[in-house]
């Protein structure tokens, strides 16, 4: 990548990656290549969807404890949705007998039919209720929004929100994917000056095709700017050049976040690893991380 600097990165710049239960054995054989292509890298942890209402509770289980069994560091999502509070303790007490240790704790999508008047938990709740069942035994990671929930009323609105899970028991966050810089930011400026002081972690989308990176962002209020949003449209044609100009920008977008203060990065794979192992190639996490344990060897 022009311009890239390897140099720039250092030791304490970690990155995890972010995986879905598959629904097939063909799937499953899939993602074990994608993660053998990825743990060369040295990836912090490998997180592990609910999917909405829970809906891949099973999987996700069954998932996290083929990672853990393979000394994979697995991080399972988990959201009270479809779920009661006895599931719950169940769910927690197993992951505990697994040496489990960190979770990433959401309010979760509904499930496809149910109605948006439905009253769902919110994060924090579910945050308190793992503080108040396990006290501190979890590393417990919330999300958060750089350009605001697209269910919030405003920005106040939505840190306030956010600074709820912060209180019940949150120990660092990580971010809806963005690819405006600037607004990764001024929020956790905002969060600063609000006096939440946790890490946020960026969630980093690559860009692997024009349609449903359109459908994802218009669904989760991610914002595509006007110019990378024209850029994209001229390789609907080519795929192939469109994952590479992708990278380009990913990888050029990942350097500013580091420059800036960023203490890691969480990328969003959708179970494919060519685009997550070009970005890391080109910041140089692997080739730090390597001379870092023939240093300490």
């Amino acid at each position: 990548m022009e311009g890239s600097n390897k140099n720039t990165i250092t030791k304490a710049h970690s990155f995890s990656v972010e995986m879905f239960p598959p629904r097939t054995s063909e799937g499953m054989l899939k993602l074990d290549s994608v993660v053998k292509a990825l743990q060369k890298f040295r990836p912090e942890y490998f997180s592990v969807t609910y999917g909405a209402g829970g809906a891949t509770k099973q999987g996700t289980r069954d998932l996290v404890l083929r990672f853990l069994k393979r000394d994979i560091n697995a991080v399972p999502h988990l959201s009270f949705g479809g779920t009661t509070e006895e599931e719950m303790r169940t769910i927690l007490e197993e992951y505990r007998e697994f040496g489990v240790r960190r979770l990433v704790v959401l309010r979760g999508d509904l499930p496809s039919g149910v109605g948006m008047s439905t009253q769902q938990p919110h994060a924090s709740d579910l945050v308190h209720f793992i503080r108040a069942e396990t006290g501190d035994f979890f590393n417990i990671d919330v999300a958060c929004y750089p350009e605001t929930h697209p269910e919030s009323d405003s920005v106040i609105t939505d840190i306030e929100y956010f600074k709820k899970k912060v209180r019940a028991g949150a120990n660092s966050a990580i971010t809806q994917y963005f690819y405006n810089v600037d607004a990764y930011f001024e929020f956790t400026s905002q969060c600063q000056k609000e006096g939440i002081d946790l890490p946020i972690v960026p969630g980093i989308m690559p860009i692997t095709n024009h349609a449903n990176l359109i459908k994802f962002s218009s669904a989760c209020g991610a914002e595509i700017p006007r110019w990378l949003r024209k850029r994209l449209e001229t390789f609907e044609s080519n795929n192939d050049d469109l994952c590479k100009y992708g990278v380009e920008v990913v990888s050029k977008m990942c350097e500013k976040l580091f420059e800036g203060g960023a203490p890691g990065l969480h990328f969003y794979s959708m179970n494919r690893s060519g685009p997550i192992t070009e970005i890391i190639d080109n910041l140089g996490i692997c080739a730090v991380s390597l001379q870092h344990n023939s240093e300490n060897s």
